[in-house]
């Protein structure tokens, strides 16, 4: 057979489509995360008070802002999709890369998950005020994520788009709440002098808010699973994600300030909506409306980055056999890895359906960490490996070694803050995660075509 008959009797392989640019960078990373300025960041207030939820807010944010500054190097230089994963496959090797993936596809389907159970119970709780109580919250929570799935399989730019509208929706809804409460006025609406207490359960309780204190950036990483598809990841990754990150800070201090002045500290820190019952406590008709769209829209937004992060993240390691290759599809006409978009779709609505709002926060903050304990090793290789000028980078983040060795620090105390409160589920997971790697490395790893995951045109890595 000829050169010519044989290239013509191989498919063409098919690409995802780069179309993105900076403002669907921001409403990937910030539309994943604004939720948790909704709802779940308050669980640190009961385990810290108030004063130890916004000391785990800044300290949290420190982490996170190491997090963007790391990736928005890696990332830019490393433009594939899978993000992280597709780091850990240049810079660390296999075994890591397996963990990293799965790291992600479990922190994003988790969050998916308690996105949805937010959203039908917040349809739920309007429907009893409207005189119709009871209302079973679950086929709102399979009709959610059932959408989301169908506008993520029909194409990232439109997914992408819608939201940014949403997003931008749900921020602007915490910003007219905190000019609705007179911020200038003490005293008129907020009730801070009468509200807030010293730290009820000292320091510790401050190290177990930590926990809870990644609620309020949990997944502005996601950003990073945009690599492939946006047209220029040295300015669209970098600029995307570092807005975001100004923009969660600015988010979770405004939220923090508003319902710590209107809500008791032992029922903020157990209450659904927190935003949401601070708004029906200034006693306007409006800002219930704008809070009551803003919390749906941000649970939306939320749910929305997600199954577009983890369906990146598992389309990715189907496409280098790490997961069975049938997941490695791109749809031949609207060029999304459609398989694996709608393979997570039921485990998502499962996780929805156990309604442990606590539970499944935890699963995702716990695969989240995970993930960013990888990011110093990662980043410490990568520069030591490729130094620089030996590559070209789309950024390079400034202070290295300091913001790898903080945010390692910073792990560290969150794993301690989180064995605090859940040390059996924390164990658990780290069982699970050890049973499947010995899954991929005994199994899974002769499927690997070590040949094939090495896609960055770079020079031998220094001392190789």
């Amino acid at each position: 057979m000829t050169d010519q008959a044989l290239g013509q009797a191989q498919p063409q392989r098919i690409n995802l489509l780069k179309v993105l640019g900076p403002a669907h960078v921001w409403a990937l990373g910030v539309g994943i995360v604004l939720v948790g300025e909704f709802m779940g960041w308050n669980f640190s207030v009961g385990k810290g008070g108030a004063f130890g939820s916004l000391i785990a807010c800044w300290v949290i944010g420190l982490l996170y802002t190491c997090v963007a500054m790391i990736d928005s190097e890696v990332t830019s230089t490393v433009a594939a999709a899978g993000g992280q994963y597709a780091q850990a496959k240049h810079t660390i090797g296999p075994l890591m890369a397996f963990n990293v993936g799965l790291y992600l596809v479990m922190a994003y389907t988790m969050l998916e998950a308690a996105d949805a159970l937010v959203t039908g119970d917040l349809i739920a709780i309007a429907a009893a005020q409207f005189g119709h109580p009871g209302l079973d919250p679950r086929p709102f929570v399979v009709l959610t994520i059932a959408l989301l799935a169908l506008l993520n399989y029909r194409g990232v730019f439109m997914t992408l788009s819608v939201n940014f509208v949403i997003t931008a929706a749900a921020f602007t809804s915490i910003v007219i709440l905190f000019i609705g409460v007179q911020p200038w006025n003490p005293g008129a609406v907020l009730q801070h002098q009468g509200l807030l207490t010293d730290l009820p359960y000292g320091w510790i309780g401050v190290l177990a808010a930590f926990q809870f204190g990644i609620w309020y950036y949990l997944g502005i990483e996601g950003t990073c699973q945009a690599a492939e598809e946006v047209r220029s990841a040295g300015r669209a990754l970098p600029l995307g994600t570092m807005s975001g990150i100004i923009t969660l800070l600015i988010a979770a201090s405004l939220t923090w300030y508003i319902t710590t002045g209107l809500i008791p500290w032992e029922y903020l820190g157990q209450d659904l909506a927190p935003l949401y019952t601070a708004s029906t406590l200034t006693g306007s008709t409006v800002l219930h409306v704008f809070l009551f769209v803003g919390t749906i829209f941000s649970a939306v937004a939320s749910a929305n980055g997600c199954i577009n992060d983890a369906s990146r993240a598992w389309f990715s390691m189907g496409r280098d056999r790490y997961m069975p290759v049938w997941f490695g599809a791109v749809h031949p006409r609207y060029r999304t890895p459609f398989r694996a978009i709608l393979f997570l779709i039921p485990i998502a609505v499962s996780f929805a359906f156990t309604g442990l709002l606590d539970q499944v926060i935890t699963f995702s903050i716990l695969s989240g960490l995970l993930g960013y304990t990888f990011m110093p090793i990662n980043m410490h290789k990568f520069r030591k490996k490729w130094p620089l000028g030996s590559i070209r980078r789309g950024y390079v983040h400034p202070w290295h070694p300091l913001p790898a060795i903080v945010l390692l620090s910073l792990c560290t105390a969150t794993y301690f803050a989180v064995f605090l409160g859940y040390g059996v589920q924390l164990l658990a997971m780290i069982g699970f995660y050890i049973v499947v790697s010995l899954w991929f490395a005994f199994h899974r790893y002769k499927y690997v075509r070590r040949g094939d995951q090495f896609t960055m045109p770079w020079p031998r890595p220094l001392g190789y």
